[in-house]
This record gives structure tokens, sequence and C-alpha cells, in this order.
């Protein structure tokens, strides 16, 4: 891409897991380790498919294993079929005592939060957890360890929807506070970025061609969620 090295950068491929059962039944997890459901399972399946020979540098994945599920049902379909290794920095947002909840448990028990939410959506912490600007520190941190040792590469990383979030900042300099929460990110899309010293490149945004075929794939997550 103009302006920046090939060589002194990396291809970040960033997936969102696929569908959770708490994806499905509308409950925010934050970083509870909840499981794929039957859907989320077809989904990584088809982004299998898609990605069937592709060749990286590195496959990475968040611990919790709606995200670690899905990278190991596409590792295995990639030349060499290379090891996932896991990162704690690839988490979900911390959502602490909402963990569990849905939106209407969350009206009834957290009216202060959701105010202040909507008046400042970058730095409100969520009860117990984080904020947009701590995980965007925290994965940033974890992306410019994988930028530096995978320079001139391409790497597969299978996170979560906030963390592709903190890939398209970086990738284009910052992304507005209140324009954030608006980047929709799709079960098993994916997202490409190109990331150097010299500064990042949008590449590609929630590509979920691979999905057409199932039924239409939820982009609701612990950063979205619903219009409160």
């Amino acid at each position: 891409m103009p302006g920046l090295e090939r060589t002194r950068s990396t291809e970040f491929w960033v997936i969102r897991h696929g569908e959770s059962t708490w994806n499905l039944e509308g409950r925010y997890q934050g970083q509870s380790d909840v499981p794929l459901s039957a859907v989320g399972r077809l989904q990584a399946a088809s982004l299998a498919e898609r990605l069937t020979g592709q060749s990286f540098g590195g496959v990475y994945s968040s611990d919790l294993r709606r995200a670690l599920d899905t990278a190991l049902s596409v590792s295995e379909r990639l030349t060499g079929a290379p090891p996932v290794q896991t990162d704690v920095g690839l988490r979900e947002i911390d959502v602490g005592e909402l963990s569990g909840k849905a939106l209407s448990q969350i009206r009834l028990d957290h009216p202060e939060y959701l105010q202040a939410l909507r008046a400042d959506p970058w730095l409100t912490r969520r009860p117990g957890g984080e904020s947009m600007q701590d995980l965007y520190a925290r994965a940033g941190v974890t992306f410019a360890q994988l930028a530096e040792r995978h320079a001139g590469q391409r790497v597969l990383v299978f996170t979560h929807g906030g963390v592709v979030r903190v890939a398209v900042g970086l990738a284009l300099g910052g992304v507005s506070e209140r324009a954030w929460a608006r980047l929709s990110v799709t079960n098993t899309s994916i997202t490409r970025v190109l990331l150097s010293p010299e500064g990042g490149t949008l590449l590609a945004f929630n590509d979920a061609a691979h999905l057409e075929a199932l039924d239409e794939a939820t982009e609701s997550d612990d950063v979205l969620g619903q219009t409160p």
C-alpha cells in the first residue's frame, strides 16, 4: 500500500468468533467462557471452507473457547495446519458485573451506567470491568507485539467484536469516540488491516461472504449491543 513498506508491515486477517450460545440469547458475555452455538459451529465450518489452503505466518486466538474453537476449525484447513497460539490480550472487553445479563436486566440493575455510557461511550467503564479506551490500550499492545514478531508476513487472528474494532482503529489512526459502536461486526467476518511502525491501512472490513448460504448472522456484541 502507498506509504507503507510491506517488508516492515504485517497484514492481519482479524476474525470475529462464530455465534455463541449467549449471542443467541442476547446476553452480555465479555470474558465469560461461553461455547459456540450450533449456528456458530456452522459459521466456523463455512469460514474454514473459504480459507482452505491459505497460508499465514502465524495463527493467534483469544483463549476464550468461542474464539479458540473457531480458530481450531479453520487452522486444520490451512496450508501446513499451523498451531493456534492463544493470547489473553485478544480477549473481548471485560463487562464485569454485566456478564450473563440481557440488556433488559442491565436497564434495571445499572441505570446509572447506561446514562454514563450515553454521555461518554469511550471512557465509561462497565461496572467492575473495562472501558472502550481500556480495551483499545490492551489489545493495541498485543497487535504491536504480533506486528513486530511477524514483520512482512500475514497473520490470522481469531478474536471478538470489540477487538476487531481496535484493529480498525489502529489501521485508521483512531476512530471517532461516537463512531466506535457503529462499526457492526458479523460473526466469523474477516477484517484485514495492514499495520507498520509508520501507520496502518484498512484493507477490508466485515467481509462475511461465506455466510450467504446460512441464516443471517448476528452483529450484536458486548460493545455494540442494542441501543439502550
